[in-house]
């Protein structure tokens, strides 16, 4: 496994800063080329690169197979990079908005619910919470997951 490499180091836990549990990781049995919006201190993200909240994920260069957990705040703009990028897995939560709609209908991306009592490794949200896949390899880990639609 290549090295960990963070742009900028970002050192303080915001509200939005919600570690993806290891068993998630594990089940997917991928490695991640980049991870787009990491907390200040990622423990187990099998991943090459790193952008924290100090490296603007939003602007910089996207490159690869791409992990996302976003701001649960504000996830629009975080989606639809993602979604054009079109190589990676994101967690995000469930929504009444335009962008879940738009990721729901898109037939060249999967989906798969998570338990209602997801635990994160650090902290909690009470919103039921999605993963979800766009490119062919992608999906397949998905499916490999458990049940998708």
């Amino acid at each position: 496994m290549q090295p960990r490499l963070f742009t900028t180091q970002q050192t303080e836990l915001t509200s939005d800063d919600y570690y993806t549990p290891k068993w998630i990781f594990d089940a997917l049995g991928l490695h991640f080329d980049l991870d787009v919006a990491s907390p200040p201190h990622p423990t187990h993200v099998p991943c090459d690169r790193f952008l924290t909240q100090a490296d603007d994920g939003l602007t910089a260069d996207w490159h690869g197979r791409v992990w996302m957990n976003p701001p649960f705040s504000k996830p629009a703009l975080w989606v639809e990079r993602w979604h054009a990028h079109a190589n990676g897995i994101a967690l995000t939560v469930m929504s009444k908005s335009r962008w879940f709609d738009q990721l729901w209908t898109d037939s060249a991306v999967a989906a798969l619910a998570l338990p209602p009592t997801l635990k994160f490794d650090r902290g909690s949200i009470f919103l039921p919470t999605m993963l979800w896949a766009i490119g062919a390899d992608n999906i397949a880990a998905l499916h490999n997951c458990g049940h998708v639609r």
